[in-house]
């Protein structure tokens, strides 16, 4: 394949000619059965007609991502779901209405035109509505449901920009649209509504507590997806696989306290972790995603990434992949990274983290 076009889209240039002509190049495009890499409000999609086999296996070509590991489907206002999807339960028409649209992807029975490429062969599909402007424009220009998982290399850090994208797949796909930064910066909730209680595969931008005041009880998902050793089958949902989201460093983890705890002690314990690695290995170049308040405790790092406030857990959210791709690129070893808290889209952050710091299966 060429060089990978890069169109770039303003939200807040949607109605003029030139916005005008790239909706309809891309469209033109998914029509044509090709990929494009777009923003939404979490991360970068890799998109193509969700319908069409052949071009949702590009997808899976590109980011060299196995067959096991279904994608999401993504959807625009007044567009008919019945092709996608068999039937919407009272709970999922619940959080349709909530969380609709924005970052909540939800499992639902496959309609009978939906590819098995799409759901790894599973009945569920995972569908959402963004509501990032370009890619509901986009969307309802091309009048087709986008197949769209992340626009990345299969198991790297999402990307949070059309330059991250390009880092991973230029020369793969046909194009990819620049619309700047993602707002919130990890992937989408998933749920399955059909369980009882709602059973959440992917903790995301969507917080649990969000999703407990619109339907009560919620369960989180303890599965691995499948285990090492076994060959590998559908996973249930995306983004429930053993290691993922992983730079090529190798990524140490420093569980917390609590908040006083955290605020007294966060920066020796960060400083701590990267002289412990730089006096037991030879020729470490250590990496901190260091939170604000504490980026003058870990001066022996030999790359600091300005984190944001510990505090404040959407801007973390925000800043957390290009952090990790940020620390890769100045060729670090290693990458020092403290737990967030919980609470909101903290849980979001460790179940990232957790993912990314396993080590590959054998």
């Amino acid at each position: 394949m060429a060089e990978t076009e890069r169109l770039p889209l303003s939200e807040f240039d949607l109605q003029s000619k030139t916005a005008a002509a790239t909706i309809e190049r891309v469209a033109a495009i998914w029509r044509g059965g090709g990929t494009v890499a777009f923003p939404t409000e979490t991360v970068y999609g890799l998109g193509a007609n969700a319908f069409d086999a052949t071009a949702v296996q590009r997808i899976f070509a590109a980011k060299l991502r196995p067959a096991w590991d279904p994608v999401i489907v993504h959807v625009g206002q007044g567009l008919p779901l019945g092709r996608l999807v068999a039937e919407i339960s009272d709970a999922a028409r619940a959080l349709m209405e909530a969380f609709w649209p924005g970052p909540l992807t939800l499992l639902l029975p496959r309609g009978p035109d939906v590819p098995d490429v799409v759901t790894a062969s599973r009945p569920l599909v995972g569908v959402r509505m963004p509501s990032h402007p370009v890619a509901r424009a986009l969307i309802a220009a091309a009048g087709m449901p986008i197949a769209a998982p992340s626009a990345n290399s299969f198991g790297r850090p999402s990307p949070t920009t059309a330059m991250h994208v390009l880092d991973d797949l230029d020369g793969r796909i046909d194009a990819v649209v620049d619309g700047g930064p993602t707002r919130h910066g990890v992937e989408s909730t998933v749920v399955d509504a059909s369980k009882s209680p709602l059973l959440v595969y992917r903790p995301g931008a969507v917080t649990l507590e969000a999703l407990r005041s619109v339907a009560g009880e919620v369960k989180l998902y303890e599965g691995n997806g499948h285990e090492a050793g076994e060959p590998p089958a559908g996973l249930p949902s995306p983004g429930v696989g053993i290691r993922h989201y992983a730079p090529r460093a190798t990524l140490v983890l420093l569980e917390m306290g609590g908040p006083a705890e955290e605020e007294s002690t966060l920066g020796f314990r960060i400083f701590q972790a990267v002289m412990k690695l730089k006096r037991e290995r030879n020729g470490v170049r250590v990496g901190v995603m260091a939170p604000d308040e504490f980026k003058t405790d870990v001066r022996a790092a030999d790359a600091i990434f300005d984190w944001g406030h510990w505090s404040d857990l959407d801007s973390l959210a925000q800043r957390f992949f290009a952090g990790l791709r940020w620390l890769d690129a100045q060729e670090v070893t290693h990458i020092v990274c403290p737990l967030p808290s919980e609470r909101g889209v903290g849980r979001a952050l460790r179940d990232r983290l957790e993912k990314a710091a396993r080590l590959p299966e054998a």
